[in-house]
């Protein structure tokens, strides 16, 4: 499959989202909404419950199911407020030592003027910083599109997987045609420049997994919940700093 059907594959309708993801893997999930500053952002969906009967914090960029869901989602393109909320429920997730699992899924942050007026590059930043330095295992998957900073702004993680149709990169392969190009059409060569696959990403190491999705069946969900639930276990004993530690490392190789 070149680039582009990649790409394609990684928006197709009908795709499961994070809210699909939460349902069969998180029991007793409990959304928690707001940032405590401005307003809630249905955008990202944030909660606790309990992944293969441990504690977790889950953070979700939700695009959302059919025309009316996608609206209130915003299209999965976040806000300040968004990160912010991400933010507040990793420090919560910190204070009572629950790990943190995310899931994005987002063509990138939203640009409109009033984001770029709530300060939408600090929120990004912010929410980089304070999860690479977060004293409590965390774990990304990339689950659709990973785009731009509205993907790294919660893929500051110990490690960062991704499902094998899934994208991760700088920016959109449309964006980047127009730039580069002024053309638009050149859409499929920008895809295979900006090395977004999975199997690209992970011969970068940029990701430490890549997850055969198996048509997305309950044995798919049943089998990842296992795995991240493996994870965490594999991160209980380890000391806060040496998380941190390692973690930073992680990004300084880049």
């Amino acid at each position: 499959m070149k680039a582009y059907d990649i790409v394609l594959k990684s928006r197709e309708k009908g795709r499961p989202t994070a809210v699909k993801y939460i349902e069969k893997m998180i029991e007793g999930f409990i959304e928690l909404h707001g940032d405590r500053r401005y307003a809630d952002d249905a955008a990202v969906v944030g909660g606790i419950g309990r992944l293969a009967g441990m504690p977790v914090t889950v953070i979700g960029i939700e695009k959302g199911a059919d025309t009316k869901d996608k609206i209130g989602h915003n299209f999965g393109c976040a806000h300040p407020e968004g990160y912010r909320k991400a933010v507040r429920l990793m420090k919560q997730a910190e204070k009572f030592r629950r790990p943190v699992l995310c899931l994005v899924d987002t063509s990138g942050a939203y640009c409109g003027i009033g984001a770029e007026e709530r300060g939408q590059s600090e929120a990004i930043a912010t929410a980089i910083m304070e999860m690479i330095r977060l004293k409590t295992p965390c774990l990304t998957i990339i689950i659709g599109e990973g785009g731009s900073g509205g993907a790294l702004g919660l893929a500051a993680a110990d490690e960062v997987w991704i499902t094998e149709t899934s994208t991760y990169s700088v920016i959109s392969p449309e964006g980047c045609a127009s730039i580069l190009w002024k053309d638009a059409g050149k859409v499929a060569e920008a895809s295979e420049c900006l090395k977004l696959t999975a199997e690209d990403l992970l011969s970068l190491h940029a990701v430490e997994r890549v997850i055969e999705e198996k048509e997305f069946s309950d044995g798919f969900f049943e089998e990842l919940k296992e795995r991240i639930a493996a994870f965490f276990e594999s991160k209980r004993g380890i000391p806060a700093d040496a998380l941190v530690e390692a973690r930073y490392g992680r990004f300084r190789k880049f």
